[in-house]
């Protein structure tokens, strides 16, 4: 079953890039024999793509040499290696991308597919691609998301259905403070004020010193979201603010939340947070290394409390201290204003994470189709995703029991031995149909404590939000912006979230004063300034259109 969150995950906003960005890719690029397939594709660290076990698997199966022209994990630089391989006529035979390191939008998809750079998919894809149509008639959603918004298919999105990504504006609070301090979690935004006062002076952790942090984020894990929704509905933030993240839907009106007296007072909440020294002075500024530095510190726990998809982003899950089975979800505050929602959003943007480029010849074609087909297979999906059955995944036993114990227990991961099975699966790269059966088919341990469980954990954590969706979250998602209007969009909708984006921070740490009538006037003057009223106007337009 599809559910909503998924559909937005699947469809993304359509967004676009500036008119001359792809001006160099109208040269003739040049081609490599059919059997050497040169494919662009994000690695990480730990990763050789071109010595790794599930490359060599294709290579065999469909013989042929792939080459990879390798960028970071890193959505930055990715998508600026990106731009720079297409601009310079010289790419690959294929883009092979992830979506929340970097991917394709619609308006790109459409310029490259009009400019002749990528091909058209639609009579690629039929009964020599039985997988890929089997998720297609499966999951009509996911047809309409592969679909651009001028009716052809130019490359194929990741579908992930994960639960617990949907909803990434959690709370993880450490219950061996509370229970030392003899505290229960919070449930109102006062309550959640009177336990980080207590996290910050009545030394929780017993060494003494007053090095508790009471709560931290982290550039990518906005603390905002979740301490502002109990005042005002907001959505996940990103540093970029490359989503309409300051958008709502009220009633039938697309609201710029930061123009709203609501999130004047949700704003002014957290800076009273920070000026009690109870969120961490680095919450604004630095990246995912730094909190994970924090919560995995040689000095001891010092983290009381964190705003984060899951507790694996900021702590050892299997740390030897056990510091890793400290933390448990808070479900969503209750605010002044009867409110209690949290964010649910989509867990990956719509565009394409897979394309074909003109510097692939027919065969080509055909045989990255049945590449990719392979991947959509079970068989393909679970050695591309996870590696070698035996040493990073088995086959069920009698009395599994899988995250989800409605479908039937599937595969296990397996903890590879020290120095093994690093570089045997492509990872993220092979998530391109990933539903509730195959994602609900793992096989979990039952204590969530255990790195056996945790998926369980999350699963467990997540049930504490699902069902306090706001009503007024903006289905940007759903709704189509194109040609002009939408190169328009990209730079007003860039202008105006980054702004806000940097502009809370000020707020939130006294750069500037939220309870100063003359600096609030000014923000909303940057705002009109920076074109928020077009802004609301070309999303009305489009939603409008799209009821």
């Amino acid at each position: 079953m599809t559910s909503r969150f998924t559909r937005a995950a699947a469809a993304g906003a359509a967004l676009a890039v500036s008119a001359g960005a792809f001006a160099a890719c109208s040269s003739e690029p040049e081609t490599t024999p059919d059997d050497v397939i040169t494919i662009f594709a994000p690695q990480n660290p730990e990763m050789d793509l071109d010595a790794n076990a599930f490359t060599k698997v294709i290579e065999e199966k469909f013989d042929v040499d792939l080459q990879f022209e390798t960028t970071t994990y890193d959505g930055t630089a990715a998508a600026e290696k990106r731009q720079i391989s297409l601009a310079s006529g010289d790419y690959p035979d294929a883009y092979m991308l992830i979506p929340w390191v970097d991917q394709f939008n619609n308006d790109e998809l459409v310029k490259l597919g009009g400019q002749g750079v990528i091909v058209p998919l639609d009579d690629l894809i039929g009964e020599d691609t039985p997988n890929i149509t089997a998720a297609f008639e499966d999951e009509p959603d996911y047809q309409s998301a592969a679909t651009a918004t001028d009716g052809k298919i130019w490359g194929l999105p990741q579908w992930n259905e994960c639960f617990h990504c949907s909803y990434g504006t959690k709370l993880w609070m450490n219950s061996d403070w509370l229970e030392a301090l003899d505290l229960q979690q919070p449930t109102t935004p006062e309550e959640l004020r009177k336990v980080l006062e207590a996290f910050k002076t009545q030394d929780p952790n017993g060494n003494g010193r007053a090095d508790e942090v009471p709560l931290a984020g982290a550039v990518g894990n906005s603390i905002l979201p979740y301490l502002m929704n109990p005042f005002v509905y907001t959505a996940g933030v990103n540093a970029e603010g490359t989503t309409p993240a300051s958008l709502a839907a009220v009633g039938d009106q697309v609201v710029l939340q930061p123009t709203r007296d609501e999130w004047r007072t949700a704003i002014a909440y957290v800076n009273s947070l920070y000026e009690d020294g109870l969120i961490d002075e680095g919450a604004f500024t630095q990246n995912g290394e730094a909190l994970w530095g924090e919560g995995n510190s040689a000095e001891g726990v010092i983290l009381g409390s964190v705003t984060a998809l899951h507790p694996g982003v900021f702590v050892d899950i299997a740390a030897a201290d056990g510091r890793g089975t400290q933390y448990d979800a808070v479900p969503p505050l209750t605010g002044p204003n009867g409110s209690d929602t949290s964010w649910a959003g989509p867990a990956g943007a719509g565009g394409a994470t897979f394309v074909i480029t003109n510097r692939a010849s027919e065969a080509k074609q055909r045989k990255l189709m049945q590449i990719m087909d392979f991947i959509y297979s079970y068989e393909g999906h679970i050695i591309g995703e996870f590696g070698v059955e035996g040493v990073n995944w088995a086959s069920p036993k009698e009395g599994d029991v899988p995250l989800d114990e409605t479908v039937e227990p599937l595969y296990e991961l397996l903890q590879a031995p020290e120095g093994e099975g690093m570089n045997n699966a492509w990872g993220a790269m092979t998530q391109y149909f990933s539903d509730e059966t195959f994602r609900g088919g793992q096989i979990v341990g039952t204590d969530i404590y255990d790195p056996s469980g945790y998926e369980r954990r999350l699963f467990e954590a997540t049930k504490l939000y699902e069902g306090h969706e706001s009503d007024d979250a903006f289905p940007y998602w759903e709704v189509s912006v194109t040609g002009d209007t939408a190169s328009e969009l990209a730079t007003v909708q860039t202008n105006v979230e980054s702004f806000v984006v940097q502009a809370s921070a000020e707020f939130v740490t006294g750069t500037r004063d939220i309870g100063s009538d003359e600096d609030w006037d000014e923000f909303q003057q940057n705002l009109t300034d920076l074109g928020a009223e077009r802004y609301l106007e070309i999303y009305q337009q489009a939603w409008d259109e799209s009821q």
